[in-house]
């Protein structure tokens, strides 16, 4: 008789002490089937209800967030150790980006109009139909909510496979909507292992896919869509350049790096890993940040005084060390941590890494924790050239007390979004994307509601000039 592998379940590990908290079982592949035929059928009448009801109902879904913000926090938190500080204002911006959706997106989606010398043209915006959703852990809520907000306002209908680490996250985002009054199969969460993927991607009545995530597996995703001629965005994380030039604030710009760095424990894809500052200003940027490093309370997540939170798993924790170690092993030397905490639960050390050589992994690897690569430069162009020796090309900042000094440095550096003075941030009007092997597409702003519509053109003409 054959023997049917078992599937594990999907769990909830509080990575602040490593206790189970909550198992779900791995849907089949007729449940799959079903939600998928859910979502097409909720389709056919969502792409048709009018704008300004659509934009009604996402402005419910920003309400009610706002009203369960304590529970979807906690949950957060839970779930993958972010502070509880920060899962409240990842709640509290993604309200905003649903509310920004719900006002704007009906201008976004009006017909433009198109100059041409005779008779008229214009543009008109139809949604495509289901979008399969695929995002990461670290950003529970608004990974989910920078896709869903301007699709869902352009009328696609969206199935989501959330990261296997946070399920209570995703469900209780499908019950949110419900709760606001979608239409049922409008939205749906899977819960599925990644290997059901290229399945869901095989199926036709799935028309196009948006990722977030490693490199290997958007390479994967992007080659599945290709095959099966479905549009994709990839968003592939990064290792972003934090240049501070000789003229900055180093106060500013030590206290900025810091916090950015150490927001989400360093698991974000545009905090500032590769600090480089200009010789003239580097000893003494770094000797602040030694002194903030120390000044870090580790603990509890869910205290509003702590500081530097857990990593999202023992997994998470072991691979960072690993990176750090295999570093050493390349010639690069640690400054600051460099080591686990010893304590229960997924801590480490805030870490600064100096000496990194071209060619070795750290000098071109994402490190997606707590850690500097810190780098002394003599001069601008040298920043601007360390700046660009990455495959990445997500974010990156520029710190500097003369604004056209900073936008000309920013002009130079090859990636999708760079701040001046202030980490590379997130904001509903602002677009977030990258280039390089960081991906391709834009989220949030105008640009996010077009990446999965049909830009049909309509020409009028006379019948008299029509040949």
């Amino acid at each position: 008789m054959e023997t049917v592998a078992k599937v594990s379940p999907i769990k909830t590990v509080n990575p602040f002490n490593n206790q189970l908290i909550k198992s779900f079982e791995v849907m089949t592949d007729e449940q799959i089937n079903a939600k998928i035929a859910l979502a097409d059928k909720a389709f056919q009448n969502w792409k048709n209800m009018p704008k300004a009801e659509r934009a009604q109902l996402l402005r419910r879904v920003a309400h009610l967030m706002r009203v369960r913000k304590s529970q979807l926090e906690e949950l957060a938190t839970l779930e993958m150790g972010k502070l509880v500080k920060e899962s409240r204002a990842e709640v509290e911006l993604c309200a905003d980006i649903f509310d920004y959706y719900a006002d704007n997106g009906e201008k976004f989606l009006a017909d433009k109009p198109l100059d041409t010398p005779e008779g008229s043209a214009f543009l008109c915006y139809e949604p495509l139909g289901v979008l399969l959703s695929i995002q990461p852990w670290n950003f529970p809520f608004y990974q989910i909510t920078r896709s869903a907000a301007p699709q869902l306002m352009a009328g696609n209908t969206m199935l989501l496979k959330h990261a296997s680490n946070v399920p209570q996250c995703a469900q209780v985002m499908e019950e949110i909507f419900l709760e606001a009054g979608f239409p049922e199969g409008v939205y749906q969460n899977l819960f599925i292992p990644g290997n059901k993927i290229d399945v869901l991607l095989a199926d036709k009545r799935i028309k196009a896919v948006t990722f977030t995530g490693s490199e290997p597996a958007g390479s994967s995703i992007a080659a599945a869509a290709g095959k099966y001629i479905k549009k994709s965005t990839l968003e592939l994380g990064g290792s972003d350049a934090f240049v501070v030039l000789d003229d900055a604030d180093a106060e500013q710009a030590a206290e900025a790096a810091v916090r950015g760095r150490m927001w989400n424990a360093g698991q974000v894809c545009v905090s500032p890993k590769r600090v480089i500052v200009e010789e003239g200003i580097a000893d003494l940027f770094l000797e602040k940040v030694k002194t903030k490093f120390a000044a870090l309370k580790v603990g509890d997540p869910m205290d509003e005084q702590t500081d530097l939170a857990p990593l999202s798993s023992e997994k998470a924790v072991e691979d960072v060390i690993k990176q750090v170690q295999k570093a050493v092993e390349e010639g690069a030397t640690v400054i600051a941590g460099g080591h686990r905490i010893n304590r229960p639960g997924a801590f480490m050390e805030p870490t600064i890494l100096t000496g990194i050589q071209p060619g070795t992994a750290a000098y071109q690897e994402e490190i997606f924790g707590p850690v500097f690569m810190f780098y002394k430069v003599k001069d601008e162009q040298a920043a601007i050239d360390l700046a660009n020796a990455t495959d990445y090309g997500l974010g990156g900042s520029v710190f500097s007390s003369n604004n056209e000094r900073a936008v000309k440095v920013a002009r130079q550096i090859e990636t999708g979004m760079v701040y001046i003075n202030h980490v590379t941030g997130i904001a509903p009007e602002l677009p977030f994307g990258g280039t390089k092997h960081s991906g391709y597409g834009r989220e949030q702003s105008p640009a996010a509601i077009y990446e999965f519509v049909n830009a049909k053109l309509i020409r009028v003409t006379t019948a008299e000039s029509a040949y």
